[in-house]
Formats: C-alpha cells, structure tokens, sequence
C-alpha cells in the first residue's frame, strides 16, 4: 500500500522565484530546479520556500519521472487527474511501483526513500510544512547538479 509513500513531492521550488501564484486562477510557470526539467508548479496558499504549511499543485508531462529522493517533512499528496505511479526503494523500478488512481490521496512520510512516474501525464497537490527540501539519493539524479 502507498500508505507512507512520499512523493515529489519534489515538485516544490527551493526558491520563489521558480513559481507563479494562483492569484484568481491558475498560473503555472516551470518547475522548480530541483526536479527534471519539463514539470509546471503553481503555489495555491502558503510558500515553500519558508517555515509553515503551503499547497502546490504540480503537472508532469507524458512519461515524466523523478528519480529516488527523500524529503525532510511529510507531505499530503493527491492525485487530481492522470496517472501516477509511486514506490519506495533506492532505485527506480516500474515493477515495483504502485499507481494512485484519480482523487486518491497519500500521506508521505518524512525521509521516506520514494520515486514517482507518469506514463501519460499527472496533475497532482501537495500540502506540506516549508521549507521544503529535495535530496536525491544518487547526488547524479539531481538536476541542479547537471
């Protein structure tokens, strides 16, 4: 089960800049550096890059992944629309990924090993505690490395 599965979670910026406010609507601006390239993020309340809660939404496009990474806090994720397939482990692995059908939600634990993939695309939300961090478990995988 996906009870403890932590997702991208990482698809919250590690500074502001990176995002657009949905200020009466919807405004998406690119990922944050600390993803693979090709995600759009908005902030729905909060920031995330400060102490205290926030809510994001995040789209990931046509057979996206986010490589194995942990995060500092635990995070609330729902799946609003799409495929999304989670899993635990050090390694990314289909096989042993779980998908999360639309309107399913986890709770992600905080320092949980976890990956995430889309074969067609995903829109997801995200409710945490800032300031939200990324670790990549192989320093290789993460982007802002690259």
């Amino acid at each position: 089960m996906l009870k403890a599965i932590a997702l991208a979670s990482g698809l919250v910026a590690l500074a502001s800049p990176v995002f657009a406010h949905a200020a009466g609507g919807e405004a998406w601006g690119p990922g944050p550096p600390g993803l693979p390239p090709g995600s759009q993020a908005t902030v729905v309340s909060g920031d995330p890059t400060k102490p205290g809660p926030f809510v994001i939404k995040a789209k990931m496009p046509a057979g996206y992944r986010i490589p194995p990474h942990w995060h500092p806090t635990d995070e609330n994720v729902t799946l609003l629309s799409g495929d999304l397939t989670l899993g635990m482990g050090d390694k990314l692995d289909p096989a042993k990924g779980e998908k999360l059908a639309a309107g399913g939600a986890i709770v992600a634990k905080a320092k949980m090993h976890h990956f995430a993939m889309t074969k067609d695309g995903a829109v997801v939300q995200i409710a945490a505690e800032g300031p939200f961090e990324i670790t990549y478990i192989d320093p290789a995988d993460d982007p802002r490395r690259k």
